[in-house]
């Protein structure tokens, strides 16, 4: 074995002790019942932090990430706020120091065996969308833990420089012009938008699917921001069936946005423009697919 790897197994082998360590204070503590448990780290995913998969007879039971005590911190009052919806998984146990947490493990699988979005959007906003909290009048827009944004259009404007680094010339300058012009007439309304508490991260590699059903949201980004972005990004966060009737059937259920269909069109172009980008960057086998979709919404502006 070389130095390299005989590390490599060392580093593991500590983890798996350490993982092993916490799983019987777990039951110590009355927090799990005692069974014969063992554990496997995920390796997948886009997930910040460690994550292992705590398993009995090889059946998943539970999930424990280690991550910065920050990001600990903020996940676990997000989750503590929205206890109650049960597209969350249930936290059963904080590290007091916020070094690791404890949660259900929510059997199925991100991205694939998805089944019609218009199905899966109708879940989000009926169970999770139409439930969101608003936050003060006088918190920051943007992510928690992140730079504070004074004006949801600052928020914007960053992301929409972030986006047309990544696309360069995938797409004409028009376009990026046209976002530009988008992105300033949003801001136009901005003072009567309200400010909720979002996940942040509403996409397809969040949300877990078994037997073509939604049955579960994880890994919140905790922001402040209006609920549409949530919205728009979990329809545009899959390169299927991005058509206007899907985005109107599934916005016609939203509870807490009352916007014209017109600026509701240009929210999502945007949310596209910036996808396309993500898109790009992290997963080209899409882009195509995205491509369509982007001619397709352009000429509905």
């Amino acid at each position: 074995m070389t130095d390299i790897a005989k590390c490599k197994s060392d580093m593991w082998n500590e983890r798996s002790f350490a993982v092993n360590q916490n799983v019987r204070a777990f039951i110590d503590m009355g927090i799990i019942p005692n069974k014969n448990y063992n554990n496997n780290e995920l390796r997948s995913g886009t997930t910040d932090g460690q994550v292992y998969v705590i398993s009995e007879n090889n059946t998943p039971l539970y999930t424990l990430k280690y991550d910065h005590p920050n990001g600990i911190e903020m996940v676990e009052r997000f989750f503590t706020t929205y206890a109650h919806i049960d597209l969350f998984p249930k936290v059963h146990y904080v590290d007091p120091e916020k070094h690791f947490f404890l949660y259900d493990y929510i059997e199925g699988h991100t991205h694939v065996n998805r089944g019609l979005k218009s199905v899966w959007m109708k879940r989000l906003v009926q169970g999770l969308f139409n439930h969101y909290e608003k936050v003060d009048a006088s918190s920051a827009w943007g992510r928690l833990g992140g730079e504070p944004r004074h004006q949801w259009l600052d928020f914007n404007r960053k992301s929409l420089e972030y986006a047309h680094e990544n696309i360069g010339d995938l797409l004409p300058n028009e376009d990026y012009v046209s976002m530009k012009g988008i992105v300033e007439r949003l801001a136009v309304d901005e003072s009567q938008e309200e400010k909720y508490y979002l996940h942040g991260d509403t996409g397809v590699h969040n949300f877990v699917f078994q037997d073509n059903n939604l049955v579960g949201v994880i890994d919140p980004s905790p922001m402040v921001g209006p609920v549409l972005y949530d919205f728009t990004y979990a329809f545009c966060s899959s390169p299927d069936d991005l058509s206007m009737e899907t985005l109107l059937s599934s916005f016609s259920l939203l509870e807490n946005v009352q916007i014209s269909t017109s600026r509701l069109i240009e929210e999502v172009v945007f949310q596209l423009y910036t996808r396309i980008g993500i898109c790009k960057k992290v997963h080209p086998h899409d882009l195509e697919e995205y491509l369509n979709a982007w001619d397709y919404w352009k000429r509905k502006i």
